[in-house]
């Protein structure tokens, strides 16, 4: 393969102090370290199901559960800890708004069919390689969608923090400080302290009951069949809702399926190691598809691999994969304990404004940041047609009076998020616009020196100086 798109390189690490086999720590320190994981993700994956309505104790199950079967997959590689996708949380709003328990497997249902298109993904990767299929997603297109989904979920945030500014302000603030300056772990857990910080604060002022804590069992089911997608096929199953939640959420997929990558070469870079290479990005992708399929069909969010555990590698130098599979079993440990769950349902409605507040305005800004690195020439007509109609149609639709396109379709009704409409638009208009240069495919361009990258995905032809390892 022609190494014609190339990657920012990050500053390799002296390896000469990284741990790649924790056992020589002794299991106590393995346990520490995998704490320290489990903390690392813990705000952003339990924040999402509390967005959306789902279940918090299946969503640590498989959260847990997603990752080990990630591990399996890329045959024990990959130091990767997966996590609940906030891309998704504008597909679960638009399908079951305010969290209504009866509409949340529909939604789970088109989360499902997104790591499905993992799937297919991963096996075009394999046989056509990485290049050719980015073509049809270049940054033009996603950029503008992750852009969206920030925006369209801003008015939720508002009106969470409608309900108490001050505190919404203090998790807020909190945030901010511990990411701007705080040091070591500090620094890598922003989201958790925000929400431990405020939530106190929240306690403190009386707007917390408590009650359902004291009443939640110790011990319990992780979650229940009829929030499963299996309860949808009944006498009661609505065909048209199903079509809808499965077009509106699983364009979704394309901008996870980019951040995916991005986190896998940060991982590489981290590690200084090559996983692009080996185990390779279809392993990756396939992992990830398989833990969003198991964790959605069961009522869980989709999940996504980690940017906050990356942090925590580069913080401790252990890069053991074992490591992680030991907060992956935390996760599911507390996933069988509801009274846990309950801590997190009563959480105030200002707690999660504020955190919200920051995470989706987080979103856009990586919308804006993949444009910008990526060189996206805006002086091209088709670059800012492509980028106009997807921010019009996904924000002007979900802003509507109906807040979709409605298609009737015989005897059900089919309805199209602006989401969706933004970048099946996107698609298309990039796959037939002319002017759209495709750098894989050329050859002399790759052998210039003074040529601009126009392509900087973390493929296995940018990697090749990070070792390749069979550990």
């Amino acid at each position: 393969m022609a190494k014609s798109a190339t990657v920012p390189t990050m500053g390799a690490q002296d390896p000469t102090d990284a741990v790649h086999d924790a056992r020589v720590l002794g299991k106590p320190k393995m346990v520490i370290f995998g704490l320290q994981h489990l903390f690392a993700m813990f705000g952003a994956t339990i924040l999402v199901p509390t967005l959306t309505g789902l279940s918090v104790s299946a969503t640590l199950l498989f959260a847990g559960v997603g990752t080990l079967l990630f591990h399996f997959v890329t045959k024990g590689k990959v130091p990767a800890f997966l996590g609940s996708s906030f891309a998704f949380i504008a597909g679960y709003a638009a399908i079951a708004p305010a969290g209504e328990a009866n509409l949340l497997p529909y939604a789970c249902l088109g989360v499902a069919c997104s790591g499905l298109l993992y799937l297919i993904l991963s096996a075009l990767f394999k046989v056509f390689g990485p290049l050719r299929i980015m073509r049809f997603f270049p940054p033009v297109v996603t950029g503008p969608i992750v852009i969206c989904i920030g925006l369209i979920l801003a008015s939720s945030a508002i009106a969470n923090c409608d309900t108490n500014w001050p505190v919404a302000l203090l998790a807020i603030a909190t945030i901010i400080v511990a990411n701007i300056w705080g040091k070591g772990m500090i620094k890598i857990i922003p989201i958790l302290l925000g929400v431990v910080v405020s939530y106190v604060v929240a306690a403190v002022v009386g707007l917390v009951d408590f009650a359902p804590v004291a009443e939640a069992a110790w011990v319990g089911a992780p979650f229940l069949w009829d929030n499963t997608v299996f309860s949808l096929f009944g006498s009661s199953f609505d065909a048209g809702l199903a079509i809808t939640a499965i077009i509106t959420i699983m364009p979704l997929a394309f901008a996870t399926m980019i951040e995916h990558i991005g986190d896998m070469s940060a991982i590489s870079s981290t590690c200084n190691r090559n996983y692009i290479a080996e185990p390779g990005l279809h392993r990756t992708l396939l992992g990830d598809g398989l833990a969003t399929m198991v964790g959605s069909l069961f009522g869980a969010p989709a999940n996504t691999t980690y940017g906050e555990n990356t942090g925590v590698l580069a913080l401790t130098r252990v890069f053991d994969p074992r490591v992680v599979r030991i907060a992956a079993l935390f996760a599911i440990l507390l996933s069988f304990c509801p009274k846990f769950a309950a801590v997190i349902a009563v959480m105030p409605a200002c707690v999660i404004g504020g955190v919200s507040l920051v995470l989706y305005g987080m979103i856009s800004a990586v919308g804006i940041r993949n444009l910008v690195e990526n060189h996206v020439d805006f002086m091209q007509t088709r670059n800012v047609l492509i980028t106009a109609l997807i921010l019009v149609l996904s924000l002007g639709i979900a802003y509507s009076a109906a807040g979709a396109i409605v298609l009737p379709a015989g005897s059900i009704t089919i309805s199209l998020s602006g989401l969706a409409v933004g970048s099946i638009v996107g698609i298309v208009l990039n796959i037939i616009l002319p002017g759209h240069e495709e750098p894989w495919n050329n050859e002399k361009e790759a052998e210039q020196p003074s040529g601009k990258p126009e392509l900087t995905l973390p493929l296995e032809a940018d990697l090749v100086d990070m070792p390749i390892t069979n550990e």
